[in-house]
């Protein structure tokens, strides 16, 4: 029996070869090929994954524009998303009972943030904008990148936006986030209007990121009232941080070593959190939101040698797009 992690959900599966004739994510065999509602994937092409035995799971997942990384020891697997970024259509998703598709016709502000972050000091203020523009079309959503729900709930206890916590973290697997906080905005389309941009509500840490809050909230009144969002169609398509396979990849070790942490198991969780490290080094979400879930601080030594091998690297913490009037681009700062 294997675990299945997939769509933020956890399943049982009898083996990673699935018998023929039986239903996979949904998909049925007909003899034109694999069929799911009105899409279909042609016999010829499916028979690169179908064995006299049966149906190989991950390669099917593959078939389908998702990728899969199996742990055959632990017997797990992690499923990753079939969604592509791209600006013309913010990936859908539903978490904690809020669906992104449902929200059409508000303009959104998806507000990533963790407990571990100082960013998390930010909240009250983003709440006030809620309120404040929210007559005006605008939802602000929090998305907090917690592995552990409780290490965010206290945080979140009494604000009036929605306040999402993705411990499985397939939100920002979807925005390819590598750090918090980061902020993507979504018009009433549901397209991108502003992709991952480093953006505080306060000047708490100013003196570290080199941030304005002023300016990013007039940039945000800016766009809810007046719709400019400091980005041309193209820059947004320019600046908007696709996701490598690395990257996806990354992120499936993560989900699995989260779930071993969680289980217990933690001598192959940190074989999963290393080979995340190792395939994106750069993804301090990633990297970081693991480190509870160790027993690790992530406040401690062990962030300030991530952040140091960072340096080393040339790798930018903090990732602001170009200023909001659309000029040249900011500096990426490495506070």
């Amino acid at each position: 029996m294997f675990t299945l992690l997939m769509d933020g959900r956890e399943d049982q599966v009898e083996s990673l070869t699935v018998p023929h004739g039986e239903a996979i994510f949904g998909w049925v065999r007909k003899p034109h090929g694999w069929c799911r509602d009105d899409a279909c994937i042609p016999a010829f092409r499916a028979a690169e994954v179908e064995t006299p035995e049966g149906v190989d799971l991950a390669g099917f997942a593959g078939l389908l524009g998702r990728i899969a990384v199996v742990d055959p020891v632990e017997r797990l697997i992690a499923v990753g998303d079939a969604q592509r970024l791209g600006p013309d259509e913010a990936p859908d998703f539903t978490l904690d009972g809020f669906s992104l598709r449902e929200a059409r016709g508000s303009k959104i502000a998806l507000v990533f943030w963790a407990s571990w972050c100082g960013c998390r000091y930010d909240l009250g203020a983003w709440d006030e904008l809620h309120e404040e523009l929210s007559p005006s079309g605008l939802t602000v959503v929090g998305v907090s990148l917690d592995r552990d729900p409780k290490d965010a709930r206290p945080w979140i206890e009494g604000l009036e936006h929605p306040s999402l916590i993705d411990a499985e973290g397939s939100v920002a697997e979807l925005y390819n986030v590598v750090n918090v906080p980061t902020v993507v905005w979504i018009d009433e389309e549901g397209r991108i209007a502003r992709p991952q941009d480093t953006m505080t509500a306060t000047d708490t840490f100013r003196e570290m990121n080199g941030l304005s809050s002023e300016d990013a909230k007039n940039a945000l009144r800016r766009w809810v009232l007046d719709g400019e969002s400091g980005l041309t169609p193209e820059a947004v398509r320019e600046h908007l941080r696709i996701p490598t396979e690395e990257e996806r990849r990354a992120r499936l070790h993560a989900r699995l070593a989260a779930w071993l942490f969680r289980h217990g198991r933690t001598a192959p969780a940190q074989g999963h959190a290393r080979t995340a490290a190792e395939l994106a080094p750069h993804d301090v979400a990633v990297r970081r939101s693991l480190m509870p879930l160790n027993g690790l601080d992530p406040f401690g030594d062990e962030y300030f040698r991530l952040r140091d091998e960072l340096e080393a690297r040339g790798v930018a913490i903090y990732r602001p797009l170009p200023d909001w009037s659309g000029g040249g681009t900011a500096a990426e700062v490495r506070g």
